[in-house]
């Protein structure tokens, strides 16, 4: 998927966890949903490391551990600095990263090329073959799918 696609789809993942953190901490779920968006295109960075494949080692569940547990030993580790709770904040930053990563991997999973999700046990890639990556109905369809997601947690969330 390109940009449109991944940030969508990191949009309709946070969205039941942002409906849930805006009845807890708003300005928590703000910042949930800015950052899992600004990193969901953190596996394409691939594209910029001289070599490791493009959908590779980046687009698998170890990676998504190895992020998750990154950004959660970071927020526990700079909790103190903004005052903040050390657990709450290493789950907000494993949320992120499982929200950031795994719709990257789930929007491109859905595309013909697929994502070796469980390298390195297996170099299977997992697809479901429904849109090219480059696909503008695809790309635009998620954006508007997460964008919606979100309005609508949102709105549900303002009116409990």
């Amino acid at each position: 998927m390109l940009k449109a696609g991944h940030y969508g789809a990191a949009l309709m993942l946070y969205a039941p966890a942002g409906f849930h953190l805006l009845s807890v901490d708003p300005g928590l779920a703000l910042l949930g949903g800015v950052s899992a968006v600004a990193l969901a295109r953190l596996p394409d960075y691939d594209l910029q490391v001289p070599y490791i494949e493009h959908r590779g080692i980046t687009h698998t569940l170890l990676f998504l551990v190895l992020v998750a547990g990154t950004l959660g030993g970071l927020g526990h580790l700079f909790a103190g600095h903004f005052g903040t709770n050390q657990v709450q904040t290493a789950g907000l930053g494993v949320l992120v990263a499982v929200v950031a990563v795994g719709s990257h991997l789930i929007a491109d999973a859905l595309t013909p090329y697929g994502v070796p999700l469980l390298w390195p046990l297996t170099g299977r890639r997992y697809s479901v073959s429904l849109a090219p990556s480059t696909s503008p109905v695809a790309n635009y369809g998620l954006l508007v799918l997460g964008i919606a997601a979100t309005v609508a947690a949102g709105y549900v969330a303002g009116r409990a």
